[in-house]
């Protein structure tokens, strides 16, 4: 693992089959899918299949507490070819998620800032991407922590993994930002 995946209380790494259960017990929580996108998990087998054929993509990371080794989340890169905006070959789009038993600590802001340091000092991305739909403050907020800066809103968009019809705010940090 490089020195850009860990933090004080964190260190990211890449998902395993056997992280099934517990990333059914996390994402089977309705509270953490739909905040984020996507339908809350039914079954472990569901779980192991979603780590197969979404969580096995390049720059996609189980967020693990350091000292019980425990995952609480997940966090990624999409480029511009995954992504759901619009956004530049040199340019990503993060996306994240935290069970429910770690919101309220600052973990997803510290995994932030590590991802964000391996996508502009190790990755060279020249702008990274983020959104959050309409009321979830926790989102908006962590991105504000970590420098993103609202951009825009895109009103009553059909999101494809649930078939839901959402307002999504948009922010965005460019590597001149990160480094000033």
């Amino acid at each position: 693992m490089t020195n850009d995946l860990i933090s004080d209380r964190l260190f990211l790494r890449t998902w395993r089959i056997d992280d099934a259960e517990t990333l059914y017990e996390l994402a089977s929580d309705e509270r953490v899918g739909p905040a984020a996108g996507w339908l809350p998990h039914r079954s472990p087998e569901e779980s192991a299949e979603v780590i197969r054929s979404v969580f096995s993509a390049p720059e996609t990371y189980a967020v693990v507490l350091r000292d019980t080794e425990r995952i609480v989340g997940c966090i990624g890169l999409m480029g511009a070819g995954a992504s759901n905006l619009a956004i530049a070959s040199d340019e990503a789009e993060v996306g994240y998620w935290l069970g429910v038993p770690y919101w309220g600590q600052g973990l997803m802001t510290e995994a932030l800032r590590l991802l964000m340091r391996r996508a502009f000092e190790t990755l060279g991305y020249s702008a990274l991407w983020c959104g959050w739909f309409d009321g979830n403050t926790r989102s908006e907020r962590v991105q504000k922590k970590c420098g993103f800066r609202y951009l825009r809103t895109e009103h009553d968009r059909i999101w494809p993994l649930t078939g839901v019809v959402r307002t999504q705010h948009i922010s965005r940090i460019t590597r001149s930002e990160y480094f000033y």
